[in-house]
């Protein structure tokens, strides 16, 4: 006997969170250190916290990423966006976190934090992306994110 209670179930929006495993791509180790603490203290799985394009890629590769939190500079002769392409391609959501937001961000990600921040605002950034890309209805964003309109 069927009761349509998954019919219902399906109507609600989910509240299961869309982000839980996170890359952190950061060259400079004290920034990557205090992103990575909080995170995880927020709740997050961090895939991996690497500081150059080729591990980053592996990482992507081997999935079990949800987000990719990356920097623009990094060492050696490919960036953060780089990087972003490289997510973009697998259908990884990217949220840039660097002093300076590339010109074609906007291509590559769903948003822009800019640096300096306060912890509390990377992870109110990423509920931000979350609630996005839930299609839930989006928070106030948090002091120095640019939010993109999602791409066609």
């Amino acid at each position: 006997m069927f009761f349509g209670l998954l019919k219902e179930e399906e109507k609600r929006p989910s509240r299961r969170k869309a982000i839980q495993s996170i890359l952190v791509v950061e060259d400079e180790p004290l920034v990557a250190f205090d992103n990575e603490h909080a995170l995880e203290q927020a709740g997050y799985r961090i895939a991996a916290t690497v500081d150059d394009y080729d591990h980053a890629v592996r990482v992507i590769d081997e999935g079990d990423v949800d987000l990719v939190v990356a920097d623009v500079a990094l060492p050696g002769d490919k960036s953060g966006i780089d990087v972003a392409r490289h997510a973009a391609e697998q259908g990884l959501p990217v949220l840039f976190v660097t002093g300076r937001c590339p010109g074609d961000a906007r291509a590559l990600a769903i948003g822009c934090l800019s640096k300096p921040y306060a912890q509390r605002d990377l992870i109110a950034a990423i509920q931000v992306v979350d609630a996005v890309l839930r299609g839930a209805r989006r928070r106030k964003l948090p002091p120095g994110l640019t939010l993109f309109e999602p791409r066609d």
